[in-house]
C-alpha cells in the first residue's frame, strides 16, 4: 500500500472516531475534548484494535499546536490583562507557586524525582483556554466582571507557559547533569533571552510594518483563498523560523506572530480564517495526546493519580478562592475563577511534550497528566453548576458568610453613603423619579445616561467594587451587592423607585432580581435585557414589564441598514420595522 493511502486511512480513522466520540461527549454536556482524548486512547498502541500511526498524528499535532498558539496570540490584548491586573497577576502567580510546591510534595513519596514533580506542577498549574472559555460562554458569564477576571487570570498563565517554553532547553542540561555549573546555565539563559528578545524586536518593529502591508495587499485582491493561504503561510513560517533561527519553541513563535497580526486592521478576518483550521488541527492534537496515554498507569499508580487529581480539583481551586477573597473581590467572582481553573488541558500537554522530548519528564508522568486532564475536563461542567448552590449555602451560614463575604462588607461603607442620599430623594417625593439600574456594563451605562438626561435620579447596583467606588467618587448613586437580595434592593431605594432596569446577560441572575423586586414593589415598571427571544415568555411570567432582546434588535438593525442600502424610503423602513417587531412578539 502506498504511503499516501496509509496516511489517508489513518487520517480518516482519526477524524471519524474523534467525531463520533466528540458528539457523544457533547450530548452528555461534557467538553468534546474528552471525546478527542478518548479517541486517541482507542487508536493508540496501548489498546486493542486498529492502531493509528502515532508519528503521523504527532506531525499533524505540531500544526495544531502552532495554530492553537497563533489563535491565542491573535486574541491576546495587553489592555485586557491590564484591566484585571489587580486580581489576575497576584492570583495566577500565587496559584502557580502553590501548585508547583504541592506537586513536588505529592510525587516524592511515589519515587518520582523533584524535577519531575516540578514539571508536573507547572503543567497542572495551567488551565485550558478552550475549556474555560467554553464554560464561561455556556453559563453566560464570559462578558461579566467575573468572566473577565477568569480570562485575565488565564492570560497570565499563558504568558507563564510561554516563558517556561523559552527556558526549558536551557535548564534541561543542568537538571540532567549535563551542564557543568550555574555559570554555564546563566550564560545559556542569557543567550536564549537575547535570541528571544531579537525575535520579539524583529516581529514587533519590522513585522508590525511589513506584515500589515502584505496582508493589505493580499486583501485588495479580494481572493479569500489567497488571504487564508497568506495567514497560514505566515503563521507556519514565523513559527518554524523562530525554532530554526532563534532557538525558540514553535509554540512561542506562533504566539508572537498572532500578537503582531492581531493588531492589524484585518484581525477579525484573520480570526475568521484561522479558527476553522485551528479547531480541525486541534482535534488531531488532542487525539495524538490520547495515543500517548497508557491506561495501565491508573492501575499502576492509583494513589499518585488520586493525589494529582486532588491537586487539580481541590487544592488548585481552593488556592484561587482564597486569593480572590483575600483581594476583596465578591464571592461570585471567587467561585467562578476557582471552578473555571479546576482543570488542565492543551497547554499542559504542550509543556509535557517539550519536557518529555528533553528527558525532563517520563512517559509515566505524561500519562498521569493526560489522566488528570480527562477526569478534570469531564467534571468541570458539573462543577460549574454548583456555583449558585454554594453561594446560597454560604449566604445562609452566618459564620461562613462573615469570612467569605468580606468584600460585601467592604462595599457596605459606600452603601451607607448612598443610603443618606436616597432618603433625601424619598423625603422629597414628587421632585425626581427614581430608577434602579442593575449592572453597569455598556447597556447599563447607556441606560443610566439617558435617564439622567431626562431628569431622573438613577442608582446603580453592581457586584464590581471598583465600578461602585468610581461611580460614588464621581457623585453618582451606586450600591455594591447582589441585586437578587431584598436588603440590597431596599438599600438601592426599590420601595420608592418607579423603574427597574436589569441589564445583566445571565438569565438566572435576571430572574432572581425581577422576582425579589416585584415582591418589594408590585407597582414597579421592570425593563429587562435578554439575549434570546425564547427567554421572553419566562421573563414576562416572573414580572418583566417589557423585554429588549439582543436577537430582535440585531434583526431590526440589520434590516434597517439593508433597506437604506437598497434605497427604501423612511415610510417603507418604518413599515418593515413594525412587521419585524410583530414577528418577534
Amino acid at each position: 500500500m502506498h504511503n499516501g493511502s496509509v496516511m489517508l486511512i489513518n487520517l480518516s480513522a482519526v477524524l471519524i472516531i474523534a467525531l463520533v466520540l466528540g458528539l457523544v461527549t457533547a450530548r452528555l454536556r461534557l467538553s468534546p475534548i474528552v471525546g478527542y482524548l478518548l479517541a486517541g486512547i482507542i487508536l493508540g498502541p496501548q489498546t486493542p484494535g486498529f492502531i493509528a500511526d502515532p508519528r503521523m498524528a504527532r506531525e499533524f499535532a505540531e500544526i495544531g499546536v502552532i495554530l492553537l498558539m497563533f489563535g491565542v496570540g491573535l486574541h491576546f490584548k495587553a489592555k485586557d490583562l491590564w484591566a484585571v491586573r489587580k486580581i489576575a497577576l497576584p492570583g495566577a502567580v500565587g496559584q502557580i507557586i502553590v501548585s508547583i510546591a504541592l506537586s513536588v510534595l505529592i510525587v516524592l513519596p511515589f519515587g518520582l524525582d523533584p524535577g519531575q514533580g516540578l514539571f508536573i506542577g507547572i503543567a497542572i498549574s495551567v488551565a485550558s483556554t478552550v475549556v474555560l472559555v467554553r464554560m464561561l460562554t455556556d453559563n453566560d458569564v464570559l462578558s461579566t466582571s467575573q468572566g473577565h477576571a477568569a480570562v485575565g487570570w488565564l492570560l497570565v498563565e499563558d504568558i507563564f507557559t510561554a516563558l517556561v517554553l523559552v527556558v526549558l532547553p536551557s535548564i534541561s542540561g543542568l537538571m540532567l547533569g549535563q551542564s557543568g555549573s550555574a555559570g554555564s546555565l546563566a550564560e545559556s539563559l542569557a543567550l536564549s533571552a537575547s535570541k528571544i528578545a531579537a525575535l520579539t524586536v524583529i516581529l514587533f518593529v519590522f513585522g508590525k510594518t511589513l506584515i500589515p502591508w502584505l496582508l493589505t495587499q493580499v486583501a485588495r485582491t479580494k481572493s479569500r483563498e489567497l488571504f487564508t493561504l497568506t495567514v497560514l503561510a505566515l503563521a507556519l513560517a514565523i513559527a518554524t523560523g523562530s525554532a530554526v533561527l532563534f532557538g525558540a519553541s514553535m509554540a512561542l513563535g506562533a504566539f508572537l506572530a498572532g500578537m503582531v497580526m492581531g493588531q492589524t486592521k484585518v484581525s477579525h478576518q484573520l480570526a475568521a480564517d484561522v479558527l476553522p483550521m485551528k479547531d480541525a488541527f486541534a482535534v488531531l492534537f488532542f487525539v495524538s495526546v490520547g495515543m500517548l496515554f497508557d491506561p495501565g498507569v491508573i492501575l499502576a499508580e492509583p494513589y499518585l493519580l488520586l493525589g494529582l487529581l486532588t491537586l487539580v480539583l481541590v487544592a488548585k481551586p481552593l488556592t484561587a478562592l482564597v486569593i480572590v477573597l483575600a483581594l476583596r473581590y465578591s464571592i461570585r467572582t471567587a467561585l467562578t475563577v476557582a471552578v473555571g481553573l479546576a482543570q488542565i488541558g492543551e497547554f499542559s500537554f504542550i509543556l509535557a511534550e517539550e519536557a518529555l522530548g528533553l528527558g525532563l519528564l517520563s512517559a509515566e508522568g505524561q500519562s498521569l497528566l493526560i489522566a488528570c486532564a480527562i477526569f478534570s475536563i469531564t467534571l468541570n461542567p458539573l462543577l460549574f453548576r454548583t456555583i449558585t448552590p454554594i453561594e446560597r449555602w454560604l449566604r445562609s451560614n452566618e459564620r461562613m458568610w462573615k469570612i467569605a463575604g468580606r468584600s460585601e462588607y467592604k462595599g457596605a461603607e459606600m452603601n451607607i453613603e448612598a443610603d443618606s442620599k436616597l432618603k433625601e430623594i424619598a423625603e422629597g417625593s414628587g421632585q425626581k423619579q427614581l430608577a434602579v439600574v442593575v449592572g453597569y456594563g455598556p447597556v447599563g451605562q447607556t441606560a443610566s445616561r439617558i435617564l439622567r438626561e431626562f431628569g431622573m435620579e438613577t442608582v446603580v447596583v453592581d457586584l464590581n467594587i471598583d465600578v461602585v467606588r468610581h461611580l460614588s467618587d464621581s457623585g453618582q448613586l451606586a450600591i455594591y451587592g447582589d441585586a437578587s437580595r431584598h436588603d440590597i434592593l431596599e438599600a438601592a431605594g426599590i420601595l420608592n423607585a418607579r423603574y427597574l432596569l436589569v441589564t445583566m446577560p445571565d438569565l438566572l441572575t435576571r430572574t432572581g432580581v425581577i422576582i425579589a423586586a416585584r415582591e418589594l414593589n408590585p407597582e414597579l415598571r421592570v425593563f429587562v435585557r435578554a439575549r434570546y427571544i425564547q427567554e421572553r415568555a419566562w421573563l414576562e411570567e416572573v414580572g418583566a414589564t417589557d423585554i429588549c432582546t439582543d436577537e430582535a434588535e440585531s434583526a431590526r438593525g440589520l434590516a434597517r441598514l439593508l433597506l437604506r442600502e437598497v434605497g427604501a424610503d423612511e415610510a417603507r423602513i418604518e413599515k418593515e420595522m413594525l412587521i419585524i417587531q410583530a414577528n418577534f412578539k
